[in-house]
C-alpha cells in the first residue's frame, strides 16, 4: 500500500514598514502604511496612506517611530498584526 504524503506550504506572512500614529491604548499601536501608485490616467503617482492596528506586547513602540509589523491570527475586532520590530526610533 502506497501512502501519499501531501506537503502543505504556507503562505509567507505578509509585513509592512510603517510609521506609528498612536500608541495611547495599552499593548496597541496605530501604524501608517504609505504606499506611492501610478495613476493610470495621468501617469502621476498618488500617494496611499493605510492605517492599522497592531499588537505591541511590551508598550515600546512610540508615535513616530518606524516599525514592522507582520500579520497573525485576529487578536480583537481590529487586530490582526503584530509589532516585529522596531527599524527606527524617533528624534
Amino acid at each position: 500500500m502506497e501512502e501519499n504524503t501531501v506537503q502543505t506550504v504556507k503562505p509567507a506572512k505578509r509585513s509592512f514598514v510603517g510609521v506609528v500614529t498612536s500608541d495611547k491604548m495599552d499593548k496597541s499601536i496605530v501604524v501608517s502604511i504609505t504606499t506611492k501608485k501610478m495613476d493610470r490616467l495621468y501617469k502621476k503617482y498618488v500617494t496611499r496612506t493605510k492605517k492599522y492596528m497592531a499588537h505591541d506586547e511590551k508598550n515600546d513602540a512610540h508615535v513616530g517611530d518606524t516599525v514592522r509589523i507582520v500579520e497573525c491570527r485576529p487578536l480583537s475586532k481590529n487586530k490582526c498584526w503584530r509589532l516585529a520590530e522596531i527599524v527606527e526610533r524617533a528624534k
